[in-house]
């Protein structure tokens, strides 16, 4: 992916949280400013294929104007450049329409401090200059922004046995040398992450989407406003749908579906300048959710081992299959509310330990004992959203239940993690992890966020997240058990 000066973007900061709903989905698109209705509610994201377009559709035609644009205003040419044909053009919806565009680019006689509305490209062929040019461009209509993600050119060559109306995409058909480093890394990722597929079809299709994953990853690395490091995760073969379908938690950005809890009394103290409850001895070792939605039973157990810890001083490591097999308030692998959580742990009088009601990744008949019963729990309450009042209480009472938007999560690999909002809306939260501390990396500042997907996620199993500007929800779903 090209970087630098080759990334632009149009009113970037000032993008605002909302996104459209599947539903209205053909209605935004085609009224994009105006529907202030739909504007304020969740989304689960659109599908990913892509759709070959006509050189009239109204979107590519306002793509193009805005690729040859940033073209020109990044060229050191004299005369300005404009698109002499359309080789092919495709869109994709991802969170926004992503224009992939193959032109050739010609001089023009205008030149760039000219006004002129018509440019007539030079006549004469030993003055016409092209470029054939791959762009990609990401238009948010609803937010009337759009981005160049990608501008790749180079010299259009052409020999005497070139059949011009035969010219290769360039941004479908890469280069040997490029495939060759493509199946590489992809025979790497088999390698590390044990991955094996059922047929010949299945490689082909994964790692076409290996492919599209490595491409997000690198415009997320572009447009990253923290320290964090994307890449080649374990979820790289995964489409975002899979991904969201497997290891996320819909239910948690369902808000009518939330119970209502008593508001925890403030802290005390304000909060330290820094805190972490793996240097006191209330965190368990990290664990793995598998191919579950279970997030929210290990962000509720995380936080009552926690509790547990600092009222009677063991850490225990708490059964989070009990609350997939006998929580009827959730819909244990399809996902779940810490507030249900809550409930259902007072009615069932409290939770075994792992190793007696140990861990299976799938929904099975209860088997809960109230004679195995290791910890109990008294009530619940919901914290503040204020993210320096999290910090305080968290300091002082212990670690928290929280949830975020986890779409930037599938590709993370290390660093302090800031993504735009249109990657990660508030609203659109769909992940529940355990906070357990807060701090600062070379001035950045971070919540530091315990994960249930293994210790070969991220950092050891950890995430860690811009602390600061409520980035991607974290402030709006923080809960804690209480232990009298």
């Amino acid at each position: 992916m090209e970087r630098a000066s080759l990334f632009f973007a149009t009113n970037i900061n000032g993008f605002r949280s909302p996104v459209m709903l599947c539903l209205a989905l053909a209605a935004l698109l085609a009224s994009a400013v105006g529907q202030s209705e739909y504007l304020n509610k969740p989304s689960f994201g659109p599908p990913d294929s892509h759709i070959q377009l006509h050189e009239s559709d109204p979107g590519l035609k306002k793509a193009l104007v805005f690729a040859e644009e940033h073209y020109n205003q990044g060229s050191n040419d004299m005369h300005l450049r404009k698109v002499s044909r359309l080789i092919s053009a495709t869109k994709q919806l991802v969170k926004g329409i992503r224009y992939t565009i193959t032109v050739e680019l010609s001089n023009t006689e205008c030149k760039k401090s000219s006004m002129l509305r018509t440019c007539d490209f030079y006549h004469e062929t030993q003055k016409l200059k092209t470029e054939m040019c791959v762009f990609e461009v990401w238009d948010i209509p609803w937010q009337g922004t759009s981005t160049l993600l990608k501008q790749k050119c180079q010299p259009k060559v052409m020999s005497e046995q070139e059949d011009t109306n035969k010219v290769m995409d360039a941004s479908i058909s890469p280069s040997l040398e490029e495939s060759a480093e493509l199946l590489g890394r992809f025979k790497q990722f088999m390698v590390k992450y044990n991955k094996v597929y059922s047929s010949q079809e299945e490689a082909d299709l994964r790692l076409h989407i290996f492919h599209e994953n490595l491409k997000t990853a690198d415009i997320l690395q572009s447009l990253d406003q923290g320290s964090a490091e994307y890449g080649v995760t374990k979820f790289s073969d995964l489409t975002e749908e899979e991904f969201r379908s497997t290891y996320l938690n819909q239910l948690l950005s369902q808000w009518t579906l939330h119970q209502p809890m008593k508001l925890a009394s403030p802290a005390l103290k304000s909060a330290p300048s820094s805190w972490d409850w793996r240097d006191h001895g209330a965190v368990s070792p990290v664990k793995n959710q598998g191919m579950c939605g279970s997030c929210w039973a290990f962000s509720v157990t995380g936080n009552i081992e926690g509790q547990w810890y600092l009222r009677n001083g063991t850490l225990l490591s708490l059964s989070e299959q009990e609350l997939v097999d006998c929580d009827g308030l959730d819909q244990a692998c399809k996902g779940g509310l810490p507030s249900n959580a809550y409930e259902a742990i007072k009615e069932l009088g409290g939770l075994e330990t792992e190793s007696d009601y140990s861990y299976t990744g799938h929904k099975q008949k209860c088997d809960f004992s109230n004679r195995k019963v290791a910890a109990y729990i008294n009530s619940s309450v919901e914290l503040s959203k204020d993210e320096g009042e999290i910090a305080a209480w968290l300091a002082e009472n212990g670690p928290i239940s929280v949830a975020l938007n986890a779409f930037a999560m599938q590709f993370y690999r290390k660093g302090v993690s800031h993504p735009l909002k249109i990657f990660c809306n508030p609203w659109m939260i769909d992940h529940a992890v355990l906070l357990v501390g807060y701090g600062e990396r070379k001035g950045i500042p971070f919540w530091a966020i315990k994960n249930s997907w293994g210790e070969d996620y991220g950092e050891q199993g950890y995430y860690y997240l811009y602390r600061g500007s409520d980035a991607c929800g974290i402030n709006r779903m923080c809960s804690s058990a209480v232990v009298n």
